[in-house]
């Protein structure tokens, strides 16, 4: 059942990005609603697979880093789900990234790590969901907001080729601008939801570590990472509040901290050693 589930949710976000993108470069608005449909059936799947481990194996599939990364997916085409029901097509943007993580997780991981396994001792507490669903929430949040800055910093890249008519130039400067408007403000939001539930993540962690191992804080590699990603956004909302960095200024940032979130997530797994061992690949 685990193997046909993520194989469905493995199609429907692969079919999903293809009619997100003949949408986009050849704008056949039908296709934009074959993509909305299809990750509409991956997020079901995904939903479906969360569910049948919680039922299975009795506890919530965040344990190793196969039952995170399908975790993360579902928790992407959520993401995806909502903000499109604000008018806002970002189909194209993170579809990838959860298609991204759902084929890491069936593609490149060894088959002993693709597997639901039961609990280790050291995840035997009742501070696991709290601290790493909440900690993978605002990786998700954060991650689609420097998305969204990523096209912006593109967007206001991109020159604008064969303009013949003056009226013309107007047009698309118009458009583009008001989408740079929308992509920055955008942005900003969810970066900046994400940051509470990365310092809450951070502190119950803290909080979990100081029972189950005696201190709050061992300098651990993935908490030393942590810490130099809420500090990086810290200073990104700081900016962007009290010196009103917006546009390309608070964009760049917040790509920069994309890089960062993405070594504490992933990059600490495959080279460190540590008290967070058992998620090491």
């Amino acid at each position: 059942m685990e193997t046909f589930l993520n194989n469905f949710s493995f199609l429907f976000l692969l079919f999903s990005m293809l009619f997100y993108w003949v949408n986009a470069f050849f704008n056949i608005n039908i296709f934009y609603y074959f993509g909305k449909l299809t990750i509409i059936f991956a997020n079901l799947s995904l939903f479906c697979f969360l569910i049948y481990t919680i039922f299975t194996k009795n506890h919530f599939p965040i344990s190793n880093l196969y039952e995170v990364l399908i975790f993360l997916s579902w928790c992407f085409t959520n993401i995806h789900l909502i903000l499109e029901k604000n008018n806002f097509t970002i189909g194209i943007i993170i579809v990838p990234i959860s298609l991204f993580l759902n084929a890491f997780a069936r593609l490149r991981l060894p088959e002993s790590f693709q597997k639901v396994t039961p609990l280790i001792p050291a995840l035997k507490s009742n501070w696991l969901i709290m601290h790493v669903t909440v900690i993978l929430l605002s990786y998700v949040t954060i991650i689609c907001g420097c998305l969204l800055s990523i096209s912006y910093i593109y967007i206001y890249k991109l020159k604008t080729k064969n303009i013949f008519t003056y009226k013309k130039y107007i047009f698309i400067t118009k458009k583009r601008y008001n989408l740079l408007k929308k992509l920055d403000k955008l942005s900003f939001r969810i970066i900046n939801m994400g940051f509470p539930l990365l310092t809450i993540g951070i502190i119950s962690g803290s909080i979990w570590a100081n029972e189950a191992w005696g201190s709050y804080w061992n300098w651990d590699a993935k908490e030393i990472w942590s810490l130099i990603t809420w500090i990086v956004f810290a200073i990104y909302l700081h900016f962007r509040l009290n010196k009103n960095w917006n546009g390309i200024k608070s964009a760049i940032l917040a790509t920069f901290g994309f890089l960062v979130i993405w070594i504490c997530f992933l990059g600490v797994n495959f080279i460190s050693k540590g008290l967070h061992s058992y998620g090491k690949f």
